[in-house]
């Protein structure tokens, strides 16, 4: 094995992504001990990516972005005998702790699952975040059979895979979203209804009552966490965000972050390989709004962060690969 010579989407330093975030020419190293090195096919984008362009994790620099990838392995770590080269994977590289991440050409895996037959790179590198974030809070949640459930800006994709899984679950579900996944998410089995002025009276109206559990998913500046405490019964442990912090922590609401720190990050325990399993066979989406090759990288980013990119990003380094 030896090192590759790879373009990565990096930060230098600390900062807005669109002020920090620059193309380097880069030789990815073998995988150490419990890694595998993969030719990326797809790299997702998340918020969680420009939070830690702005300093969210402190740690060494350089760093990159792309915490979801899918590929093609083509160098393993010592101890690592469930994959072999050539097999196709998706998983989660490591943005802390690595030069570089998934917006690459070769990227270094923490964790991988194979990629079952009938789901394609796209939906792969869809799945990691959005599906462990959502399923863990909702067990954070303690969300059970029989729970009406309000995710509140199902419209985002970790409220999107939260309506899905929580339907698996058995729990009545009613989503906040707006026109694009509105209808989608009613097909699902949720109850919907738009955000805006009288929101509350419609949840009401739709859960004839109030809501025993309310997941926060819109970003930081929504406002609405008063208003989603006063549904769940104007008890602030009843209310979860995963992205409205300060705002959550003044009022007693419960973060996922912190609660996530606590436990020292997410687990996967099969979650993963469940649930691509359900997207190969149909019963589990996570919507695209866009592909872009690697070079288009700063457009994709700029969607990503713009405020409603309208599904799912991906970065396809394959597209317009150098010749090596």
């Amino acid at each position: 094995m030896t090192a590759v010579p790879s373009r990565a989407i990096r930060f230098h330093q600390f900062g807005e992504p669109a002020d920090v975030l620059r193309e380097d020419r880069i030789e990815v190293p073998d995988p150490g001990a419990g890694l595998v090195r993969v030719r990326v096919a797809a790299a997702g984008l998340n918020p969680a990516d420009a939070e830690l362009c702005r300093g969210f994790a402190p740690g060494p620099l350089p760093r990159g972005i792309g915490c979801d990838v899918a590929g093609t392995v083509d160098a393993v770590g010592a101890g690592v005998d469930d994959v072999a080269v050539g097999d196709r994977v998706f998983g989660s590289s490591d943005v802390v702790r690595q030069p570089s991440a998934g917006a690459a050409d070769v990227a270094i895996l923490r964790s991988w699952h194979p990629v079952p037959d009938g789901l394609d790179s796209v939906q792969a590198a869809a799945l990691p975040m959005v599906v462990l974030t959502a399923r863990w809070t909702l067990d954070l949640m303690g969300l059970g059979p029989g729970t009406t459930l309000l995710v509140h800006g199902a419209g985002g994709m970790v409220g999107y895979a939260a309506v899905q899984i929580a339907l698996r679950a058995g729990a009545r579900v009613l989503a906040t979203a707006g026109p694009t996944f509105a209808g989608d998410l009613a097909r699902r089995g949720a109850l919907v209804t738009p955000y805006g002025e009288g929101m509350a009276d419609r949840v009401r109206a739709l859960a004839g009552g109030d809501v025993d559990l309310v997941l926060d998913t819109p970003r930081p500046g929504a406002g609405t966490l008063p208003v989603l405490i006063a549904l769940a019964g104007g008890d602030p442990a009843r209310v979860v965000t995963i992205s409205n912090h300060d705002e959550a922590r003044a009022l007693g609401a419960r973060v996922n972050l912190d609660e996530l720190r606590a436990g020292g990050g997410l687990p996967d325990d099969g979650v993963l390989r469940e649930y691509a399993a359900l997207a190969a066979a149909g019963e589990f989406r996570i919507p695209i709004a866009a592909t872009y090759p690697l070079g288009a990288w700063r457009e994709a980013v700029e969607r990503s962060t713009g405020g409603h990119p309208g599904g799912k990003l991906v970065l396809l380094p394959q597209v317009d690969a150098p010749a090596v």
